[in-house]
């Protein structure tokens, strides 16, 4: 959200552009918020983020630390690379006669004096700065000084009237460190958004956004991935493919496979989704990384998302089947992505996506596999939901997606890690079967959307020059089981001499 420095933004942007969309465009001015997380959730670089992002558009602001030193929220400043000139840091400590116990009142308890205290120094700070921007950190020091829910609304409420008057927007963090039942502050501010962190019992954290309350604004709800990097917050809004919506010419792309084209009644459908679904080895990657290879040829942009193979490796295999992806990297056309599951969350995966296609016009879209894509799940119940929403917005975006899934076994009956299926418009089954004494392989297409397609199965090898099809096996019955019985009158083999 870029704003002329001269003209008050309408909205207190955080400066964080996946979070201000969520919370359409920023935060009402002159109201309170709470800004909620455990310790390590990011909670003070996105104070932060908040507070620069008001001295760039040449607004006063004013960070108020109960707990932490000002030179260790520099030093947290300097780690992202950024300079805190034109933000003024009140580091607020005890008085050091409330430090001494000779000097300590005996009638009345410390807390009642220091709370008082540190309420009056807050207002002579916000006097003296008159900010419009205001982060106070952390309310946990103030609920220990009220020692009771009653004294601690009436806190928090007399600190929301009196910025009210002032005309700041006021940021309020707590990190749960006292009572995290206690939802005073949640009634009182005027929006809540809360940071989570997230511990796999394998991999990086995960950590992610959700706004809990936001009077009188519709924002975009449920839980957001977002990452802390070198800069600050990361942040990656859930994807809604309704809000997505362009249009374009549903055109059959080829797949630069003469037999294959014809099993698929021409081609695969521009902003449509292919699943290529197989066990190990049947060649379901080198299908994906046809269908891209043609894109290319055709003058589009290409993208793979590989998460199972080493690139080094893909590299060679694919050049001695006749396909030279580091060519097609170098001219610009593809991009090649290795996706390291253990360490990348969804949302940040579906960011990359949409960034590729949006900013880079990329039309063919790979991802080998979803095996290892439901390995960088937290959850795997909502893969299903996550893949939904990602191939909807690829199809409007008129993107041809290809995605591939190794099913468990070689022969007979196989079973996938996850059924998507019925997500696919198109569904590529390859399958291994024996005849003549050879392993050999064979290719359907058991559902297609748009169009029709041959019901046949044709055979098909891997050689140097890539995927060769062969004609429908008429003269077999139990390919797909693997174990087939000729009935016919010749083979229809590739390479039998009595075809």
């Amino acid at each position: 959200m870029k704003t002329d420095a001269k003209t008050p933004a309408v909205q207190a942007a955080f400066g964080i552009q996946g979070l201000d969309d969520i919370l359409a465009g920023g935060l009402e001015r002159d109201r309170v918020y709470l800004l909620e997380g455990n310790p390590g959730t990011g909670k003070t670089t996105a104070a932060m983020s908040f507070l620069l992002e008001g001295a760039r558009l040449g607004e006063a602001s004013l960070y108020i630390t109960l707990s932490e030193t000002e030179e260790e929220l520099r030093g947290t400043a300097r780690s992202h690379g950024w300079s805190l000139e034109g933000l003024e840091i009140f580091e607020l400590v005890p008085p050091e006669s409330l430090l001494d116990e000779q000097q300590q009142q005996s009638l009345l308890y410390s807390s009642d004096l220091e709370l008082g205290e540190t309420t009056r120094m807050i207002f002579e700070r916000v006097e003296a700065v008159k900010p419009k921007r205001v982060v106070i950190d952390s309310l946990s020091e103030i609920r220990l000084l009220a020692q009771s829910s009653l004294r601690y609304r009436r806190q928090v409420l007399a600190l929301k009237h009196y910025f009210a008057r002032h005309g700041a927007t006021v940021l309020l963090l707590d990190d749960l460190t006292t009572d995290i039942n206690d939802k005073t502050v949640h009634s009182v501010a005027h929006g809540v958004v809360q940071l989570q962190e997230l511990a796999p019992e394998y991999g990086a954290e995960r950590r992610r956004v959700r706004v809990i309350k936001y009077r009188g604004r519709r924002f975009r709800g449920g839980y957001h991935d977002f990452t802390i990097k070198t800069g600050g917050l990361e942040v990656y809004p859930r994807i809604v493919a309704s809000e997505h919506r362009t249009s374009f010419d549903r055109t059959a792309m080829s797949s630069g496979v003469e037999g294959l084209d014809a099993l698929l009644g021409g081609g695969v459908e521009r902003g449509s989704s292919a699943l290529i679904l197989g066990p190990a080895g049947t060649g379901k990657s080198l299908f994906a990384v046809n269908f891209a290879a043609a894109a290319i040829a055709r003058g589009e942009k290409a993208a793979l998302f590989i998460f199972d193979e080493e690139l080094g490796l893909l590299y060679d295999r694919m050049k001695g089947l006749g396909i030279d992806l580091e060519a097609m990297q170098a001219s610009g056309k593809l991009i090649v992505e290795q996706i390291d599951a253990a360490e990348l969350s969804p949302g940040e995966f579906a960011a990359r996506v949409r960034r590729g296609v949006a900013e880079q016009e990329i039309k063919t879209v790979v991802i080998d596999s979803l095996n290892g894509y439901q390995a960088a799940m937290p959850q795997e119940q909502f893969l299903v939901l996550h893949i939904h929403e990602l191939l909807q917005y690829l199809n409007r975006q008129g993107a041809s997606t290809y995605l591939t899934v190794a099913q468990h076994g070689l022969v007979g009956d196989m079973k996938a890690p996850v059924d998507v299926t019925y997500l696919a418009d198109t569904v590529i089954l390859l399958r291994y079967f024996e005849a003549l004494g050879h392993v050999r392989r064979a290719v359907s297409v058991i559902k297609k959307r748009a169009g029709g397609h041959e019901k046949t199965i044709r055979e098909f090898e891997i050689g140097e020059d890539g995927l060769t099809l062969g004609e429908p096996l008429s003269g077999f019955q139990g390919v797909l089981r693997g174990v087939p019985n000729f009935v016919g009158q010749g083979s229809g083999l590739m390479g039998d001499a009595s075809a």
